[in-house]
């Protein structure tokens, strides 16, 4: 593939730590009090280890003289994309280079991907290759008229943006249930072929399976789609922080406002949370939870009263926003974890009955009986 590939990729190691931006804003770490997902807690009880545990993971790779370089189609922090082709078969295909990250990182989010493949909506993982320097790249299933989500998503139909929302749900359900949560959605890690109707989950370089009762590392997911647990530090974390990502694109899409929390580091991203959602309803969350944030950013945040959804409409979304909108995008948006809808749950909503009788896809009966101290969706 070149040395040009070496001069694009470079060779600095991300080491993760903390930026100014990602500085803690609370103390309370080990006084917090555990929560387990209410849905899907045991989703890996009844699995393998051999399923989940990635730390001795030896992938199984490919032959890199298989695949040539088209042209480079994006980067991130820690990837470079190309378009390229399988020599032999004639087919396009999407190969992300990974940039050296730790080995660990690499190894989960190939181990993740091999768990997903096949899922619905959840893009397809071809094969991996290693390249000299022992660099590691991904190869996926290219869609025929791909274009990315985030340069679409604020012009759909009504109609549209009820199909494809429905869609992501189905590839959150699909992951949410094998024990996996995204931790980065939003409209960049989404492609789509409006041609086709198809759509693809994409990038789970911070996916990571959930155990019930584990602590995860709060800097994962882009700052707009932040969950609340995470800008307070809270560390027992599940699916739910994909569901308020999910959210936070829904309301994106209804209001016609990008991004719809607008915050200029993390502390200022609370901040806009709270001045949507009030400061009532945070300050119940951090005493449910024990959680204190720093007495000089307590200040700062004030207070403030609950907005009306109401409030967001204008002549531009008027024609996107209906009651039932309001009630799905209230129980996304909710600061406490616990009470958010489930990816499996919001399907079943009535916002999406005209696209549940369009669709084969069947969501089962008996969703919304779901155990409140954790459990699995049947």
């Amino acid at each position: 593939m070149g040395s040009y590939l070496y001069h694009e990729i470079g060779l600095n190691y991300e080491n993760e730590k903390p930026s100014e931006n990602n500085r803690k804003l609370s103390d309370t770490k080990y006084d917090q009090i555990k929560t387990i997902s209410r849905v899907y807690a045991d989703a890996l009880a009844n699995k393998p280890k051999s399923f989940y545990e990635y730390d001795n993971f030896i992938p199984a790779y490919d032959n890199i003289d298989d695949y040539s370089l088209i042209k480079k189609i994006g980067s991130g922090k820690y990837s470079i994309v190309f378009e390229g082709i399988h020599e032999s078969k004639r087919e396009r295909v999407v190969i992300k280079m990974l940039k050296p990250v730790r080995r660990k990182k690499i190894k989960r989010e190939i181990k993740i991907l091999e768990c997903l493949k096949g899922g619905t909506n959840i893009i397809k993982l071809l094969s991996v290759v290693e390249i000299p320097m022992n660099l590691t790249a991904l190869v996926f299933e290219q869609l025929v008229n791909s274009e990315d989500f985030k340069n679409i998503y604020l012009k759909l139909s009504e109609e549209d943006t009820r199909y494809y929302l429905y869609e992501v749900l189905k590839a959150l359900d699909f992951c949410h249930s094998n024990g996996i949560m995204h931790r980065d959605v939003k409209p960049h890690n989404l492609i789509v072929d409006l041609e086709n109707r198809k759509i693809r989950l994409i990038d789970w370089g911070l996916a990571e399976f959930y155990h019930p009762g584990v602590e995860y590392n709060v800097r994962v997911a882009s700052r707009y789609f932040k969950g609340p647990e995470l800008l307070v530090d809270f560390c027992f974390y599940d699916y739910s922080l994909d569901i308020w990502s999910f959210g936070c694109m829904f309301a994106s899409m209804l209001f016609r406002k990008e991004p719809f929390f607008h915050g200029c580091d993390n502390h200022d991203q609370l901040l806009r949370i709270v001045k949507v959602l009030g400061t009532s309803e945070l300050s119940s969350y951090l005493k449910k939870y024990r959680l204190n944030l720093d007495p000089e950013f307590q200040q700062m945040l004030g207070y403030h009263s609950r907005k009306s959804w109401q409030r967001f409409v204008n002549s531009e979304n008027e024609y996107l926003v209906d009651s039932d909108a309001f009630d799905l995008l209230e129980n996304c948006l909710k600061i406490d974890h616990m009470d958010r809808i489930s990816a499996r749950e919001a399907m079943r909503h009535k916002y999406f009955a005209k696209v549940r009788r369009r669709s084969s896809f069947e969501v089962p009966s008996n969703v919304g009986t779901v155990p409140v101290d954790g459990g699995t969706e049947k």
